[in-house]
């Protein structure tokens, strides 16, 4: 019998990488698990793209007892799931003799109607954060992470986040050399760390609606280490710096201020990670004077040094090597 009993909560409409994506981290990593999937039923159930995946359990038929990590995953179907009160008492029961427990993506929403939340910082997909956080104060709700770790319970953003949680899981049973192991195998990146933001300046933020705050926005990407307050700005942008303030928050929805920083955290995080430049230069370069400055807003945003930073990614890239999916 193994160590390492690993179990999927699966339900009608969920997300299927968030089953298939961990699943594969673990049977990757050889023979210390053994990965079994339970949904309410045991059968076919449907995800919510329609791909069917047959449940060897269901609930009424598992007993609750033995399991190493339970994997909580999500998907569109979440929102009904948790209205299943067999489903959620017996997630409550197997979490309750669990050494870990998990979620991907929105399954935090049935970690959260088994009140497994009380106190505990969680993440989930940027999408959900407003309601998780209105419908469960309970919990201290952090969106910006790829995952988090609070004690015994782990809790991961969307999808292929899923992926580097169970890196991490991995890693904490058997060590970085096998977690490196399974990334090679999986031409992932090992490994993203927790405190690495979902979100990427030029994905997820909103796209500037006029020409004059476009025309600030291209200058900040150009070079975000040159002189880029309100009055550079508002001399791209051809218009006084009140008048600036107010359009970029208006179309961005973040400050002129705020949308540079980050966008220069981006810029150092790439150069941290694609080159051997000290971190005093890359802090000179991107705009933050100095590595002490830096650091903070490393600390503040990503929740780790920049040092760190890059000893974790560039391990990663050497796992991955230069083919590689984040």
């Amino acid at each position: 019998m193994t160590d390492r009993r690993i179990v999927f909560v699966v339900f009608d409409g969920f997300q299927p990488l968030d089953l298939t994506g961990p699943h594969e981290v673990f049977r990757s990593a050889g023979g210390d698990y053994a990965c079994e999937v339970v949904a309410p039923r045991a059968g076919p159930v449907r995800s919510g793209s329609g791909l069917l995946v047959h449940a060897e359990h269901g609930v009424a038929g598992l007993g609750p007892a033995g399991i190493d990590t339970l994997v909580v995953v999500g998907g569109q179907g979440v929102d009904r799931a948790r209205q299943d009160e067999a489903l959620v008492s017996w997630i409550a029961a197997a979490a309750a003799g669990a050494r870990r427990v998990a979620s991907v993506c929105s399954g935090v929403f049935l970690l959260a109607a088994a009140g497994l939340l009380d106190g505990r910082r969680v993440t989930t997909h940027w999408a959900r954060e407003e309601q998780l956080a209105r419908e469960h104060p309970e919990a201290r709700v952090d969106c910006e992470p790829i995952f988090v770790r609070d004690g015994r319970v782990w809790t991961s953003a969307g999808v292929t986040a899923g992926m580097d949680l169970a890196l991490a899981l991995v890693e904490d049973d058997l060590g970085r050399e096998v977690a490196h192991s399974v990334a090679r195998q999986l031409v992932l990146f090992l490994r993203r760390p927790g405190g690495q933001s979902q979100f990427s300046v030029a994905l997820w933020s909103r796209q500037p609606a006029t020409d004059p705050v476009r025309a600030a926005v291209t200058a900040i990407h150009a070079d975000p280490g040159a002189r880029h307050d309100i009055a550079a700005l508002s001399a791209h942008a051809g218009l006084s710096p009140r008048h600036l303030q107010r359009r970029f928050t208006a179309e961005l929805g973040v400050p002129p201020a705020a949308y540079v920083e980050r966008v220069r955290v981006e810029a150092a995080r790439r150069a941290l990670t694609e080159g051997d430049e000290p971190v005093e230069a890359i802090a000179r370069r991107y705009g933050f004077a100095t590595a002490e400055t830096l650091r903070r807003t490393f600390h503040r945003r990503l929740g780790i040094a920049p040092s760190d930073y890059r000893a974790r990614f560039r391990s990663t890239a050497e796992a991955a090597g230069a083919h590689h999916v984040s």
